[in-house]
């Protein structure tokens, strides 16, 4: 599936360990004090599967906005967006336009709103339409972003192209500037232009990609690394490539766009469109710990839960399996953290660990 050169391929893993300095490791291993504004999207008119919308909530009774901030995260919660449908916008094959339309265009507006308070933006969807409007208010907050796109799916169809009409699967097809002759007008998405290049997206995941989504890849040179180059070269090496080809003067804030499909049905059974064959949990997580180790991650979204779908025991796999890709992108260490002052420690709990280095497990 890759499309990189060898030689570039080559070139870029003897690169890749020098962004691995042990003052950089050692950076990360502290607690992480992101400021994060956490973004609920309750939206699931992309695709036709009831239940993707309650992927907000299930969050919430989680506990995900408490563990973020026992993580050292000042976190606010921005509550979830609302919106009213525009009646009356058809465009032939493309299904729900007046909900996207309107829906997208308050995504945007609170992202911009998110992103310009200092903090990093999490937001928890809802189908992967919620793309269109994180990446476009991304883009108007900060400029030129660079784009993970982590998917089985690459989402790259237009309106003429799909099998469905579902919108989920179009959203970058809608966002890259070199694919806007390929659209007819829409209605209500005036505000939304193609704002970013193709040149800065790399897709992480892939697996089940539709012909002219594949041609597509091909005619422009996309980034796009499938399930046999994570095979052949690991995940990290694989996500540092991606990252120095998006972002080769390392200078871009960067926006991880996370669907949970790209993880492999057993580790997330309860979404729309499970592949087997994908990501192991432990490989999502890598992919947000190199994002996060960048110092640029401003701006995540992790779509396609879908708590209505499967067992109570499939519901809890697939959103504890979210939970640790979050974690991972506000900079939680699975190598543990220090406490942040020793001197609040009580002094004979201090004595103990120093005297006694080899009495825990």
């Amino acid at each position: 599936m890759c499309i990189i050169p060898q030689v570039m391929l080559k070139s870029s893993c003897l690169k890749t360990c020098s962004r691995f300095s042990s003052n950089r490791v050692l950076m990360n291993l502290r607690r992480s004090h992101n400021k994060v504004g956490v973004l609920g999207v309750p939206f699931d008119k992309g695709q036709l599967k009831g239940g993707v919308g309650s992927g907000p909530e299930a969050f919430r009774k989680l506990g995900l906005i408490e563990e973020l901030r026992g993580l050292g995260c000042d976190v606010k919660d921005f509550g979830d967006v609302r919106y009213e449908q525009i009646e009356g916008l058809t465009v032939k094959n493309m299904t729900a336009l007046g909900h996207v339309a309107a829906c997208q265009k308050e995504v945007s507006d609170s992202v911009v709103r998110i992103l310009n308070e200092g903090r990093m933006c999490l937001t928890i969807g809802g189908d992967h339409t919620c793309g269109i409007g994180t990446i476009d208010g991304h883009v108007k907050a900060k400029g030129n972003i660079a784009l993970l796109w982590v998917d089985a799916h690459a989402d790259l169809n237009t309106n003429a192209t799909s099998p469905t009409g579902n919108v989920h699967g179009m959203p970058v097809a809608l966002l890259a500037k070199e694919l806007s002759d390929y659209w007819p007008y829409l209605p209500g998405m005036d505000w939304q232009q193609p704002r970013l290049s193709i040149r800065n997206i790399a897709y992480i995941g892939l697996r089940d990609i539709d012909s002219y989504e594949r041609l597509v890849i091909d005619k422009f040179a996309i980034t796009a690394f499938g399930m046999e180059d994570i095979e052949r070269y690991g995940i990290i090496e694989v996500t540092n490539m991606a990252l120095r080809r998006i972002d080769p003067n390392d200078s871009l804030p960067l926006h991880v766009s996370f669907d949970i499909d790209s993880l492999d049905a057993l580790e997330a059974p309860c979404t729309g469109t499970p592949v087997r064959g994908g990501l192991t949990l432990r490989e999502g997580i890598q992919i947000m710990e190199e994002s996060y180790r960048t110092q640029r991650l401003s701006a995540v979204d992790l779509v396609e839960v879908n708590p209505r779908l499967g067992s109570p025991a499939d519901v809890r796999i697939t959103l504890e399996a979210a939970k640790h890709i979050i974690r991972a992108a506000v900079g939680y260490s699975r190598r543990g953290h220090s406490p942040e002052n020793v001197s609040d420690l009580p002094q004979q709990t201090f004595h103990n660990i120093s005297t006694s280095p080899h009495n825990s497990k």
